[in-house]
């Protein structure tokens, strides 16, 4: 049989929670500024992407969360938003984390809750950045907070919703509920493409059985319209929802940043998602991703359907649009995969454990080791390319 471990602890705030997903970002954060030649303000924004990653795999192992998150970090999709001049002011960003900060600290210091000063802290810093700093429609804030939405959604469910024969661990807090809501606000308001997001926290919170006030939920559903009203207006336009996918592909024209109508009935377009994950992961990450799933929805049926939604949501959307972004713009997509990669060794550790009687803290090295090789390789590859 086989569980995930604690959820991560946000009350005590322990180290242990929080240092392999640091360690995870900063080696990321060096290869991105060594290797990739990347800005540094760009490259720490990337690097905190891979510790919302390696956050949201905490519950398998301090290993295994690592390697996750350089999973993603190495992914060709994630690797390709290196590089390139700087996009921000320098000042402006700075100035605003240390009016953030102080502003957080003394929320602190007044009786406010760290998870709440966080959560305030994020708000403001977000405000700023959509206002002043940033660019609308930025495909790496997007992909940050995508990241962290999965962390949480994931981290809640496993509080409320542990293995059917283990006894309930707690609730989904307030840093879980107010978290999402903030990141999917400002998801939402960067780039309308968040909002697929928004069937899988619905369906979380719902599973979740947390009592959530009406106010909260017409707050979401006020963001699920509005977030349907910018995707369609962003992505949808008549004369390219009712070209046929198929003389799109014959006349080249692959690159057309709308959705497409039959998009998803084409056989060839399935085959393009297929190769999109198999280029990131290789054929063995495909196949660990449909291993790891079916091991998820049979001992953590809540994550392994919220996750297969998103999945699903995420999916369609790729099968119909042709831009020529597509690839970052299914990074949600990839951290999934990444999820369900990363529970079908830890699966194998367990189940290698028990079958050798060996110690579970020696099997799951053992198979994290081996997971290993999947980073290196990605990393070897980017070298390579060079």
């Amino acid at each position: 049989m086989t569980t995930l471990l604690q959820p991560a602890n946000w009350r005590q705030s322990r180290w242990n929670e929080w240092l392999p997903a640091i360690a995870a970002g900063l080696i990321a954060w060096i290869a991105f500024l060594v290797i990739g030649e990347t800005p540094l303000l760009r490259a720490s924004g990337m690097a905190l992407a891979v510790v919302g990653m390696a956050l949201a795999l905490r519950s398998m192992g301090a290993a295994l969360s690592i390697i996750g998150g350089l999973a993603l970090a190495f992914s060709p999709s994630f690797w390709i938003q290196t590089g390139g001049a700087e996009s921000l002011n320098p000042v402006e960003v700075i100035g605003a984390l240390i009016g953030v900060a102080v502003v957080g600290f003394v929320a602190i210091r007044l009786g406010v809750r760290p998870s709440t000063g966080l959560a305030l802290m994020l708000v403001i810093f977000e405000a700023l950045f959509l206002a002043v700093i940033g660019t609308p429609r930025s495909l790496r804030m997007n992909t940050l907070l995508a990241a962290w939405t999965l962390f949480l959604l994931i981290d809640g469910l496993l509080i409320s919703n542990p293995r059917p024969d283990s006894p309930p661990h707690g609730t989904m807090g307030l840093q879980h509920s107010l978290g999402l809501l903030i990141l999917l606000g400002i998801g939402v308001l960067n780039d309308p493409m968040f909002t697929l997001m928004i069937p899988a926290i619905a369906l979380g919170l719902f599973l979740t059985k947390q009592r959530l006030s009406p106010i909260y939920w017409m707050i979401l559903a006020s963001i699920a319209v509005f977030g349907v009203n910018s995707l369609l207006a962003n992505y949808y336009a008549y004369d390219w929802w009712n070209f046929t996918a198929d003389a799109a592909q014959q006349s080249g024209m692959r690159h057309i940043p709308f959705l497409i109508g039959d998009a998803w009935r084409e056989p060839f377009r399935w085959i393009g998602l297929s190769e999109l994950i198999v280029q990131q992961f290789t054929w063995i990450g495909l196949a660990l991703g449909v291993l790891g799933l079916s091991r998820l929805a049979r001992w953590h049926p809540a994550v392994g359907v919220v996750t297969m939604l998103l999945y699903g949501g995420y999916g369609l959307f790729g099968l119909s649009y042709f831009g020529e972004d597509r690839p970052v713009l299914l990074l949600p997509l990839l951290m999934i995969q990444i999820v369900w990669m990363t529970y079908a060794v830890y699966t194998f550790g367990q189940w290698l454990g028990k079958s050798l009687r060996a110690p579970d803290q020696r099997a799951g090295l053992l198979t994290a080791a081996v997971f290993t090789l999947l980073p290196l390789f990605m990393l070897l590859r980017i070298i390579g390319a060079r």
